[in-house]
């Protein structure tokens, strides 16, 4: 196991290398876009570490695990599936295909890919080859004698020669106001629309052919998620609002976000629908991020930079563009 486990760090980091001139990166924000910017980084041979709130990967692209009277069940209630439409993108993703991390879902279209077994492994493995703290939620960053430092829960003093923010604009722009005004500027114009998501498992298959429904007035996506490659499970379905719809109903109480959208399930797909033998919310009060149209934000004086779906488009490939692309002006200079 460990000589296995040795062997794919290798086959992805073949080309690193440690110097004594390495600089030392502290990401904050362990998504698609901190994973992918410390990928770079650790390439070139850099010593990155990475922080993130959550207790594991997932982020954006999270999957909810249950128990039910039937069995476990899990459900994609971030990202349902993303594409890759540069060439950059498509190599990653064809490495993640030939290890078994991802496969096509057409239900979804001709280029939609999932992460197998849950939407959430490209970030399982990513965050697997790298040192991450989970469960350390950074409050603050400060910077003294050409050295960064963070604090907050179950941080200990440490010191950075760079620091790279990998959070969704509304949580980036409270670190950056202290040291990059314009940057935090450009987070606080950068929006992102909220999502209330339904999880909802059932002990038969509901009597329709369809596995999605998009732009619906009140329901923005909802998917088969059992429909997905490498689910073998109970029928599971994930409803996600429509960003306007969420934005008026953003306080209503779960259990009736959870009525209205099972029951806008029964109309779009003009069925029955029986009680479901599981069934949860969740709010997302960032989930569609904005488009600051900016790639990256980077301080070189301070070693200080920015990444995000949020500085390029609201899509899981910006978000691996914008980390990359950050992490390749770091290393340039």
């Amino acid at each position: 196991m460990l000589l296995k486990r040795g062997w794919r760090c290798l086959h992805v980091y073949q080309s690193s290398f440690r110097n004594d001139n390495a600089m030392r990166y502290a990401i904050v924000g362990a998504g698609m876009a901190g994973l992918a910017c410390a990928e770079a980084l650790s390439r070139s041979g850099e010593d990155v570490m990475l922080f993130d709130k959550a207790r594991g990967p997932g982020g954006r692209m999270s999957t909810r695990r249950a128990e039910t009277p039937f069995g476990a069940v899990s459900f994609d209630h971030g990202a349902q599936y993303f594409t890759a439409r540069t060439h950059e993108f498509g190599d990653r993703v064809a490495r993640w295909q030939n290890e078994g991390i991802v496969a096509p879902w057409p239900a979804a279209g001709n280029d939609a890919w999932v992460g197998i077994p849950a939407m959430n492994a490209p970030i399982r493995d990513m965050a697997s080859r790298h040192a991450v703290r989970w469960d350390a939620l950074v409050s603050k960053i400060d910077r003294s004698n050409d050295k960064w430092h963070l604090s907050g829960a179950r941080l200990t003093t440490e010191s950075f020669d760079g620091v790279v923010i990998a959070l969704p604009a509304e949580q980036a722009e409270t670190l950056l106001v202290p040291w990059e005004p314009d940057f935090a500027a450009c987070a606080h114009q950068t929006k992102a629309a909220p999502c209330w998501t339904v999880m909802a498992a059932f002990d038969t298959p509901l009597p329709t052919k369809s596995a999605v429904i998009a732009d619906d007035s009140v329901i923005g996506w909802a998917a088969l998620n059992s429909d997905k490659p490498g689910r073998a499970e109970l029928t599971t379905w994930v409803i996600q609002a429509d960003p306007r719809w969420s934005v008026m109903h953003i306080d209503d109480e779960a259990c009736d976000v959870i009525a209205v959208l099972l029951k806008r399930l029964a109309h779009c797909l003009m069925v029955e629908v029986p009680e479901p033998t599981y069934v949860t919310a969740h709010r997302w009060r960032y989930a569609r991020s904005g488009n600051a149209a900016r790639g990256f934000l980077f301080n070189e004086n301070l070693q200080l930079g920015v990444g995000g779906d949020w500085l390029l488009g609201p899509r899981v490939e910006c978000a691996w563009l914008s980390g990359t692309q950050l992490a390749q002006k770091m290393i340039a200079g």
